[in-house]
């Protein structure tokens, strides 16, 4: 695998920053509290953890359905079916109950390794994305485990 390009890495970092946030007003009831107060409860715990979790599934897919767009005949459009997977499972299984919807997307992020590692092995996607997906499905898979214990 070759070396992430930063403006790739330093974007996917950044984009952990709402789940971060979650997990963190979820571990503080300090912090909760001030984000409560300041930013409001949709900003704050599992709220944004859903949300936030929900969106971030979906754009997974359209990435994925990007990667399909370089392949060709049945690997073309078993690609396009499979990446609109993680935007279904968001739709269908995280809404509603936040603590719920912590459990699926946490199933949802888990289960979108092995997709990513197919566009991958496919060459479809970089040859950098697997150690990036790594480091940023482990962050979300943390910051959403907060959100199912607590």
């Amino acid at each position: 695998m070759m070396r992430i390009p930063p403006s790739a890495l330093i974007l996917g970092l950044a984009g952990l920053i709402p789940f971060l946030w979650g997990a963190a007003t979820l571990a503080s009831p300090a912090l909760q509290g001030w984000s409560v107060r300041s930013l409001g409860p949709a900003l704050t715990g599992p709220f944004v953890l859903q949300s936030y979790g929900i969106v971030i599934l979906c754009f997974m897919s359209g990435t994925l359905w990007g990667f399909a767009t370089r392949a060709a005949g049945a690997v073309a459009a078993s690609g396009y079916a499979l990446s609109t997977l993680p935007a279904l499972w968001a739709f269908f299984m995280a809404g509603g109950n936040p603590n719920t919807a912590a459990v699926a997307l946490l199933a949802g992020f888990i289960a979108l390794l092995p997709l990513d590692y197919m566009f991958w092995r496919q060459r479809l996607a970089p040859q950098w994305w697997m150690r990036l997906r790594l480091i940023l499905t482990a962050v979300v898979v943390v910051c959403l485990g907060i959100g199912v214990i607590t």
